[in-house]
This record gives C-alpha cells, structure tokens and sequence, in this order.
C-alpha cells in the first residue's frame, strides 16, 4: 500500500478545532544552547632547571645521607635487566655454591657500607661468583625498621658487578641475610 503526502480526505473545521484543543497547553522548546568549547591549555613548563635536576639526582643517589628510608619487605630480589628470572630462581634456593661470606652485625649505617664495598672488592678480585651478606633482621633498629637492610640493599643495586641478589634460605639466615651474585670474569 503507497502512501502519499496528501492527505486523502480534507480536514474538517472540527478537527482543526479538536487539534488546537489538544494542543492548547503544549509550549515550544527552546533551541538547545551549543557547548561552547574552550581553547587547549598551553602545556606546562618545567619548574626545574638542569641545576636542580642534578641536585636531585646526587640527592635520589645519596637518599641513605639524608634520613629517607625505603620501605622493604621480608623479603629483597633484585636482578639486572637481561638476567633471566631462572638465574634468580637458583640462587633463592641456594643452589649456587657461596664463595664467601660478610657479617654486618652491629655495625652503622656507614661502616656497614664502607665493609660491604670492600668485601665487594675483594670477591671481585678473586673472581668469586655467590656471596652471602648476613644484615640482621633489625629487631633492634626500633621503629625505623632494618636500617642496615635498607643500606645493604641499595649499595647492591649501585654496584654494577652485581648482578642478582635475593633473600637468603632460612638456614643460611633467610631474611636476615642475602645471597648475591657477581659477574663472571673468568
């Protein structure tokens, strides 16, 4: 069935009528108001200057000097990039041979770091591979948490020879000491 646009019979004058009187009460919407849309924000500018960015790396690399402590688990693992996950597998369960080994006990924070750095150096030297450094659990360090944790775990990730390093098996001290592996140079 076509319809048309005409109507088919004319309308009435009380159809009109009836129309309007429906209608009557109907008002007019009003054109809806356009969005109105605000240029782009300039994009912002560095507050800092190539000084300050150096103060703040020299300040991010010595963060142990100024009283900022990083919050650490039970348990530390850390790995270079291109060292695979298995490598770090091995040495948490101890099946790399430790060569030697570096008791922190009682030590500061500072004379903690200057013997991890000479025990570093001397296992390098004799091209020793797994180490283990016994850092304590920090049951004394009272509410600052394991300071001489936190130190040892950021001269190890400082240390470019440094490859891996976990927490240690319970038996060899668990998280209370360390497991480090150094590059090979043989």
């Amino acid at each position: 069935m076509k319809r048309s646009n005409q109507p088919s019979e004319p309308v009435t004058d009380d159809e009109l009528r009836l129309f309007r009187d429906a209608v009557r009460d109907v008002k007019r919407l009003t054109p809806a108001r356009r969005a109105v849309v605000e240029k782009p924000k300039a994009p912002p500018r560095a507050r800092f200057s190539a000084a300050d960015r150096a103060a703040v790396l020299v300040e991010s690399l010595d963060s142990m000097t100024s009283g900022d402590w990083i919050e650490t688990g039970d348990e530390i693992s850390f790995r270079r990039v291109g060292v695979k996950e298995t490598v770090v597998v091995k040495l948490r369960r101890g099946e790399y041979r430790v060569d030697a080994e570096c008791d922190l006990h009682g030590l500061n924070v500072e004379q903690c770091k200057a013997v991890l750095r000479e025990f570093l150096a001397a296992a390098l030297a004799r091209n020793m591979r797994c180490l283990r450094v016994i850092h304590g659990k920090g049951l004394r360090s009272g509410p600052r948490g394991p300071v001489l944790k936190v130190a040892v775990n950021l001269v190890l990730r400082k240390t470019g020879p440094v490859v891996a390093f976990c927490t240690a098996r319970p038996v060899d001290g668990g998280t209370g000491a360390l497991y480090v592996l150094l590059t090979t140079t043989r």
